[in-house]
């Protein structure tokens, strides 16, 4: 079903009962819908439709105590269990810090929310999902059985919108970015990279000479950067839980960025994914999914900042 206005949200509702077994994501796509189309096809029985704007959602999501926060993209799932806390409003970016939940959020594309409550054997299960204008998921809450649940209906009234149709429309999905090189200033980018005194600044001169990250890693050449093979991703992982080492692991979409501070600890492989399970942390990669892999290091102010970046392949 690739017309998703064919697809009626009873069409949807019929489908998932006749494969309950099948995750959403995976529905969506069986189907030939966003996520957000499958959720909002249950507005009115297990899904409401509430202010996605995370200015209202997090200060809310903080009265829910302890919870699992998720951001992912197609190939790469950060699961992190903890407190929302310490949100810092902000125009074009906020972002909320904890000592476990560490979010960048880019509020324009937190366009849809839902709050979901599902019955299963265990107990309602309750989550704030986030999405984009496409549909696609920016961020999601999920509570846990340490949650406050006792607070949960007071939350979902009070970012309860007007509007709780169970129809759905999808903006376009914009286009991954591609590679932005501009080869006339690679001269400059050395000098000035080699200048940087916070890792924060690299995005600005990159910007300054029209490139993106990925772009001006594929021209910076050494000691600045260097390309390693796909199944470094893995190695890397390997050898940071072996080591025994505190890192960080940002995993990131186009409206969140979410972070793990410390070290890892199980790795445990499954078929094409490599997944970290830890208490508190969880981590799905799959490996399959590696376009590229690079080693950077950038100069700050406290010593070099090294890290190991992957970009993925994207189903089109």
């Amino acid at each position: 079903m690739n017309d998703t206005a064919a697809v009626t949200p009873q069409d949807i509702r019929t489908y998932q009962a006749e494969n309950p077994k099948l995750r959403a994501r995976d529905l969506a796509d069986k189907l030939g819908i966003s996520e957000a189309q499958l959720v909002a096809a249950h507005v009115g029985q297990t899904a409401t439709r509430i202010a996605a704007h995370p200015d209202g959602l997090i200060p809310a999501a903080e009265k829910l105590g302890e919870v699992m926060a998720l951001t992912r993209v197609d190939a790469c799932v950060h699961e992190k269990v903890g407190q929302y806390g310490n949100y810092h409003p902000g125009q074009h970016a906020a972002m909320t810090l904890t000592e476990d939940i560490d979010l960048r959020i880019f509020p324009s594309h937190w366009v849809h929310a839902f709050a979901v409550e599902t019955p299963s054997e265990q107990g309602p299960r309750r989550s704030l999902q986030i999405f984009d204008a496409a549909g696609d998921a920016v961020h999601k809450i999920h509570l846990r059985e340490a949650s406050l649940h006792q607070d949960w209906l007071e939350i979902v009234t009070d970012l309860a919108v007007a509007d709780q149709s169970t129809d759905f429309v999808a903006a376009p999905r914009a286009p991954v970015e591609a590679a932005k090189s501009n080869p006339d200033k690679v001269a400059i980018l050395r000098e000035e990279w080699a200048k940087l005194t916070d890792t924060h600044q690299f995005l600005r001169l990159c910007s300054k000479l029209r490139m993106n990250r990925l772009g001006a890693y594929r021209i910076a050449g050494a000691p600045y950067v260097r390309q390693l093979e796909p199944a470094a991703a893995d190695a890397m992982l390997t050898a940071v839980r072996d080591a025994g080492i505190e890192v960080m692991i940002f995993v990131g979409n186009r409206g969140c960025i979410q972070i793990h501070t410390g070290p890892i600890g199980k790795l445990h492989p499954m078929g094409p994914w490599q997944n970290v399970m830890d208490p508190g942390f969880n981590l799905h990669l799959r490996l399959d999914k590696v376009a590229e892999v690079w080693a950077v290091d950038k100069p700050t102010q406290r010593g070099p900042a090294v890290s190991v970046e992957a970009s993925m392949r994207w189903a089109v």
